[in-house]
């Protein structure tokens, strides 16, 4: 009996290792996604640093990293009212993006008379390289129309695109046995309304979970496109002598030859961007943790 004993307990003790075993590892792994990029970054700054200070670089022509953390500080005040209008615009953008891309997406959806007539014109409207197209809107538009309808521009084919497959991606199967157990087709209403309501329940019912993977994962994309907008349409404002968001500060310190100020604008408007990227991936996660494969993966 007491054999017994001691090989449950051996048996329990050896479960509670292997189960601790994944967990540590997962540990870990997060701890190294962390540090190696960080050092990897103190490792590029130190060098940077030195490289400046060894060789007496020019200010004008590379700026030490400390120089550009003074400048970022000193000219904060500049800066920052800068970096709001450049995030006013990208959020603004992203919203009309996501209301737009996930309506036409269900209309889409709905209808195939819709999507041959409108979808190809959405893929013109994607591959037209906003570069081009800015200036014209510069000139047909008022400035902040303008560049806020450049940064939508970007950031809709994404959206679109994703949440569109998303919605067409629903097993065949389920779509059969839906319709075949008679929840989709009510049996008082006319032939074209049961046909309607068969698809919009389908739609709420089985693509809309289906497709919301697809569709956060196309957000995350139109959040960095949608800045990368806003910047490419200030800098074709600035050029025309008119603009007051963060690339506007980047074009006149180049006309100024304010290089410090340049740097300290890009570097404001890298963190920006990866401070969007990361808060759209931690809304993902939180969204598809508890149901989506790509989100369980992480946490078994």
């Amino acid at each position: 009996m007491s054999d017994a004993r001691g090989e449950t307990r051996e048996h329990t003790r050896a479960e509670t290792r292997g189960a601790a075993a994944p967990a540590a590892a997962r540990d870990r792994s997060k701890i190294l996604r962390i540090a190696l990029p960080l050092a990897v970054f103190a490792l590029v700054i130190v060098g940077w640093e030195r490289y400046v200070v060894a060789y007496e670089v020019p200010h004008y022509i590379l700026p030490a990293p400390t120089l550009i953390l003074k400048t970022l500080i000193s000219d904060w005040p500049v800066l920052a009212t800068s970096l709001v209008q450049t995030l006013q615009t990208t959020f603004l953008g992203l919203l009309l993006a996501v209301v737009g891309g996930v309506g036409l997406a269900v209309l889409l959806s709905l209808s195939r008379l819709v999507e041959y007539s409108l979808y190809p014109y959405a893929v013109v409207l994607q591959v037209t390289p906003v570069v081009a197209i800015s200036p014209l809107l510069l000139i047909y538009m008022p400035q902040e129309a303008a560049v806020l309808t450049c940064a939508w521009i970007v950031a809709f084919f994404p959206i679109l695109s994703n949440t569109t497959l998303g919605l067409q991606s629903v097993d065949r199967n389920l779509l059969e046995l839906f319709d075949l157990y008679g929840a989709t087709k009510p049996r008082w209403a006319p032939p074209w309304l049961g046909r309607f309501l068969s698809r919009v329940k389908a739609l709420w019912y089985l693509r809309r979970p289906a497709a919301l993977p697809y569709f956060l994962a196309g957000l995350k994309i139109a959040g960095g496109l949608a800045l990368i907008g806003a910047v490419v349409a200030e800098i074709a404002a600035g050029s025309a002598g008119a603009g007051s968001g963060l690339a506007y500060r980047i074009l006149e310190s180049q006309f100024r030859l304010n290089i410090p100020r340049l740097f300290a604008a890009l570097a404001l408007l890298s963190a920006t961007g990866v401070v969007i990227f990361l808060a759209l991936s931690t809304v993902s996660h939180l969204l598809l943790r508890r149901w989506h494969e790509s989100a369980l993966s992480e946490e078994r």
